[in-house]
This record gives C-alpha cells, sequence and structure tokens, in this order.
C-alpha cells in the first residue's frame, strides 16, 4: 500500500505522523452528526453520523444515487441540510453571508468539470482566490500559485489559458486552485470521472501526494485503486445511508454487509 508503514509529515511547523493503523491525528476536523436532507420526496441523506479526523483521508464509494455527491456538496453548504448538524473545526456550518464565504475558504472543493474562469489564465484562475477573498497582495499569491503549479507538474503552463491544457491538466489546475487557500479540508466529488483513461493517472498521482502530505481529504469516486491506496478509511454508501466503513483492507477482502459484497461482486469483476 502506498501509505504503509509510518511517515512523517512537516506542516506548518508542526511534526505530525501517519501510521499504518490510519493517518491523521484524533482530533476531529469535520462531524457530521444525525444529518438527513430531502430533494423533494426523495430522502438523499439518511441519519448520516460521520467524523472526520484531522489529517484523514476519507475515501466515500458506492453505487450510483446513493447520496455520495451529496454527502460531499452538504460538508461545505453546496447542498443545505434538513435535520441534524454539521460541523467544521469545532464550528457549525453558517447558512449564509460573510460566514459562509469565510467557510468556504477553509474547505477546498473540487468538481468533476474543472470550473475554471475560462478568459482567466491559469496562473490568474490560482491566484484569484487567495487575493481576493484572503487578501494576499498579488506578488505573494502569484509566487504562491507557481510553487502550487509546479507541485501538481503544470508550472509551465501558467501563462495559458483554460481550453489550451488537456483535461488533465485542468484538473490537476483546479487542485492547486483550491490548494491556494490554505483549505484544512479537500473535498474532492468524482474528480476524474470527466476525464480521458489515460488522464487519470495523473490527477490520481496528485491526489495520492496530497494524501502522503498530511492533507485532511474526502473523497468521492469510483477509481477502486486510489480507495486500495490512499484511504485511511473507506465508507460505503447505499441508497442514502453509510452502509459500512473500514480499512482499505478490511473493506476490499472481507466487506461485511450483502450491499457491499454485492458492488464489489460487480465493480472487481470488470
Amino acid at each position: 500500500m502506498a501509505r504503509a508503514g509510518r511517515m512523517w509529515i512537516v506542516s506548518g511547523g508542526m511534526t505530525t505522523h501517519r501510521t499504518a493503523e490510519g493517518g491523521g491525528s484524533d482530533e476531529p476536523l469535520v462531524v457530521l452528526d444525525h444529518v438527513d436532507k430531502w430533494f423533494g420526496e426523495l430522502h438523499v441523506l439518511r441519519d448520516i453520523d460521520l467524523t472526520i479526523h484531522r489529517g484523514e483521508v476519507v475515501v466515500v464509494i458506492g453505487p450510483s444515487g446513493s447520496g455520495k455527491s451529496t454527502l460531499c456538496r452538504a460538508i461545505n453548504r453546496l447542498e443545505p441540510i434538513d435535520k441534524g448538524t454539521i460541523t467544521l473545526d469545532g464550528e457549525p456550518l453558517p447558512e449564509e453571508g460573510k460566514a459562509l464565504a469565510a467557510l468556504r475558504a477553509e474547505v477546498g472543493m473540487v468538481f468533476q468539470s474543472f470550473n475554471l474562469f475560462a478568459h482567466k489564465t491559469i496562473l490568474e484562475n490560482v491566484t484569484l482566490g487567495p487575493v481576493k477573498v484572503r487578501g494576499m497582495k498579488k506578488a505573494d499569491a502569484e509566487k504562491r500559485a507557481g510553487e502550487l503549479l509546479d507541485r501538481v507538474g503544470v508550472g509551465h503552463q501558467a501563462a495559458k489559458y483554460p481550453a489550451q491544457l488537456s483535461g488533465g491538466q485542468q484538473q490537476r489546475v483546479a487542485i492547486a486552485r483550491a490548494l491556494a487557500m490554505e483549505p484544512k479540508v479537500m473535498l474532492f466529488d468524482e474528480p476524474t470521472s470527466a476525464l480521458d483513461p489515460e488522464m487519470i493517472s495523473e490527477v490520481l498521482d496528485v491526489m495520492v501526494s496530497l494524501a502522503e502530505q498530511g492533507m485532511t481529504m474526502v473523497v468521492v469516486t469510483h477509481e477502486m485503486g486510489f480507495a486500495r491506496t490512499a484511504a485511511d478509511r473507506v465508507v460505503f454508501m447505499a441508497d442514502g445511508a453509510i452502509v459500512e466503513e473500514a480499512t482499505p483492507e478490511q473493506f476490499f477482502t472481507n466487506p461485511q454487509s450483502d450491499r457491499a459484497k454485492d458492488f464489489l461482486g460487480k465493480i472487481l469483476q470488470h
């Protein structure tokens, strides 16, 4: 496994460690408590209890329509919930206004579609948030953006526009843009589903690197290889509920529920 053994991470002047038994600390960062969500008559999230610890990588998998993306989007209030509570770093999610904008600065989000501004260069896409939201000086934001673009392997494309890049490159820019805000947690909602097969690995490689560097991540994906190698915990959803939670080793070798066994039986034979 990519993160087996012990790995020491220096982040923000603090040294933490990850062990083979699971990453991150015991400190809760995101807590969902009895969360329910309806779309009209459709009950899309059913009594969700989930705690994501600082530095942990949680991969959410399940059949289409199981509520995975809604769960992900609820964590930064792109989808408001109907019952229950969600807290980030001990604070409840704000409902609107400046407080909600501040929350979204703390929660990076990478979507299926890259959502880059077509009329701005790659560098401008990455610096916009830090300058406008964080109040960073332009020169400092550009220096940081250059470092992040190098980190995700597209630093040489900084002067280009999104349409001049491949899908995989655009998604890596989207990751750099989210990282530029220095978020406490990164949410990935099917980040590779819109990509051609040959571009998927270049994005997953960046995500594995983030995991190894201690970023707290919630990843909704169909990429079982990523779930096996990068996750600390796999959360399996079906019909809007969390059916099973386990380490990747436990989940993929010995699933406990019939729903999980059926799901794995269908996807792993292809």
